[in-house]
């Protein structure tokens, strides 16, 4: 009996190790574990299609042109992030954030779409307005939903989920983690948690055969949703997501080599 004792004392232990090392590899993102400076300033272009099969033709294309610049917002240095997106020869969509130069918390985030109109946030300020107008006046559902999750955002840190190709670059990555996020999309849903895991490494062939190795970001899973984001080790650039979804279906993003 003192023997089986000992034993069911050992596999407790063995499981507490367990558990222990699950938590560890585990990193609830803060303000103090971005890191800011690995960002690239200037205008970097992403090509986003969809394809409806394995083997079928590329189709719905966009470029996406995203800047990261510097600034000071209120007496403090700040990060730009301006996006634009075009769809064949129209511009359908425009952004303007300003975040923290040292925790990327959003300070400021201005979006406009071009059948919705001009949305602002300002953070510090607690203030949420559509085309010149407070949201908190308007009385649909839709506005309603929005100046809710606005309020559950301030206040408190999260990072800007409209920005995750800028987000990603910042995380400290090892092989194994995963990252627990305080996502908000300004004008979206409220603030949620989300995980994506660091699901190993693999290898891009970029121009003049040039081998690029990179880290394997993973999030959601199928049926429904698994995105895998290719991130350089070398310049934490995200440099191509293939998104899945049912049926073979799929949504790309790959960085163009150059910006003009």
């Amino acid at each position: 009996m003192k023997i089986q004792r000992v034993s069911i004392l050992g596999i407790m232990l063995v499981i507490g190790s367990v558990t222990n090392a699950q938590k560890a590899d585990t990193i609830t993102i803060d303000a103090s574990k971005v890191n800011t400076s690995v960002l690239i300033p200037g205008t970097h272009r992403y090509l986003v299609y969809f394809k409806m099969g394995k083997d079928s033709s590329r189709k719905m294309y966009q470029l996406w042109s995203r800047t990261i610049g510097n600034t000071n917002y209120e007496g403090k240095e700040a990060i730009t992030v301006t996006q634009e997106w075009e769809d064949n020869d129209t511009v359908v969509h425009k952004t303007y954030s300003v975040l923290d130069k040292n925790s990327f918390a959003t300070l400021y985030h201005e979006s406009w779409w071009k059948r919705t109109g001009l949305y602002k946030f300002n953070f510090p300020a607690k203030e949420f307005s559509i085309d010149g107008i407070a949201a908190t006046t308007r009385t649909d559902s839709i506005t309603i939903k929005q100046v809710r999750a606005f309020e559950q955002a301030t206040g408190r840190y999260f990072l800007n989920w409209h920005l995750d190709l800028e987000v990603f670059p910042l995380l400290p990555y090892k092989e194994g983690v995963s990252f627990k996020i305080h996502f908000y999309d300004p004008g979206s849903s409220a603030p949620r948690y989300e995980t994506y895991t660091v699901a190993g490494s693999g290898t891009l062939t970029g121009y003049n055969n040039q081998k690029i190795d990179c880290w394997l970001l993973r999030h959601g899973s199928l049926p429904r949703n698994l995105e895998t984001f290719w991130i350089s080790k070398e310049t934490r650039e995200v440099l191509k997501l293939e998104q899945e979804f049912a049926g073979g279906r799929a949504r790309y993003k790959i960085k163009l080599g150059y910006s003009n």
